[in-house]
This record gives C-alpha cells, structure tokens and sequence, in this order.
C-alpha cells in the first residue's frame, strides 16, 4: 500500500471561499441534513471557523508520526483531518505543529482525539477543531496512510471533499457536491432572512411555521 498520496482533486478556491461564508448548521440542513460530524469535535476557541478541502490522516491512538508527515506533504488551504481512533487520553497536537502548519498556509487541524497548549495556539490563530484537551504526550512509531478515504465523525471524508467548521460544530461537503449546496445554502439564507423579519413585523411561530392544520391534526387543546 502507498501511505501517503499525493495527486488529490481539489475545488476551486472561489467555492471554497464561497462555501465559507455559510455555517456549519446552513450548509447541514440545506444538503438535506447530511455532512454533520459528531458533536463531541468542538473549537478549542468559539471564535474560530474554518473552510477547505480535506487531507486525511489515520494515526494510532496515542501516536502523531503520521501528522507530522501530513503537515510536510499538505497544501496550503488544506484542512487536516486526524482519526486517531477517538483516543481522548491523547495531546496529539501543540503550538510547535501548530506553527508549523500555520507557516505553511494551512487551514485547520480537526482531530477525533486530544490537543494541548490552547492558550498559545489560540493566540497564533490556527482553527483547531478537536474531541478533548489533553496534556498526555504521544510516540511517533507508527506508519498509516494519508489522503485515503476514512471514517471519521460518523462520516466517509475523501480526500479534497470540503469540510467547514465553525463554533456550531464541523460539516462536510463531498467535492462533488459543492456548487449545488452553496447555491442551497443561499436559498435557505434568503427564506431565513424573509422569516426574521416577519418575526420583527409581529408574525408567530405558529402561523410562519405552518402550524394550524398540524396542530388540530394532532389535538392540541389549549385552554380558553
């Protein structure tokens, strides 16, 4: 098997930029609620938010060999994404691999196991998306692939296919997919707006979400 791949179809920078300007709750529901990952990956600062395409990563659990070696190979604008076998136990990423991929270009770190040292890479401005904070150091022994389909977060992630993270959580986007979702995403945009300001202008739940007909179906009494 070759580890590390290296020839991965990326989408063009205008849709990656176009897409990220959508969150992560828009871009879920208006692909038909698909692409969320689990919800236990959170920021390690809620003011951070990411978009770009996938380079995927498996590492053993407790073991960052293979991250290192997917920062040397990665691109600018890529987004790592780690399976580490959702080990908590783990900082498998800190400040000194954080430099060394926001030196790169590279747009975010999303792993299914632990970081450490948040206060610096906070300050350095790297999106770090990760399932725990852990202080427990980690090996380097072990050789896995990189840029080859994973599961990760409840999801299949290909190489290239766009991931976009914000405070909300992490959703992906197959690479085949994103000229239609962010014309989706817009659409959704405008209705929500329009239902804002109804809102505003005194509207209720029930009437702008269609409620009367369901309601009755279902016998809701209220009293008089």
């Amino acid at each position: 098997m070759i580890h590390v791949r290296t020839k991965v179809q990326r989408p063009a920078a205008e849709l990656v930029a176009q897409l990220g300007e959508f969150s992560s709750a828009t871009i879920h529901e208006a692909q038909g609620r698909r692409g969320a990952l689990n919800s236990d990956i959170k920021p390690i600062d809620r003011a951070m938010s990411f978009c770009g395409p996938a380079t995927t990563v498996v590492c053993a659990p407790q073991d960052n060999l293979m991250l290192q070696v997917a920062i040397h190979y990665a691109q600018a604008g890529d987004v790592l994404v780690v399976s580490a076998g959702e080990f908590k136990e783990a900082g498998t990423f800190g400040d000194v691999l954080g430099t060394a991929m926001h030196s790169k270009g590279l747009a975010a770190l999303v792993t299914d196991s632990g970081v450490r040292d948040t206060k610096d890479l906070i300050e350095l401005g790297l999106p770090v998306f990760s399932r725990s904070i852990c202080i427990k150091g980690t090996v380097k022994e072990t050789l896995g692939p990189i840029n080859h389909p994973i599961v990760f977060g409840g999801q299949l992630v290909e190489p290239g296919d766009l991931v976009k993270g914000d405070a909300d959580g992490v959703v992906l986007v197959k690479a085949a997919d994103v000229e239609w979702v962010i014309e989706a995403c817009a659409k959704r945009e405008a209705v929500e707006a329009e239902q804002r300001a109804a809102y505003r202008a005194g509207g209720t739940t029930i009437d702008l979400c269609n409620l009367v007909d369901k309601l009755a179906a279902k016998g809701l009494l209220v009293e008089e």
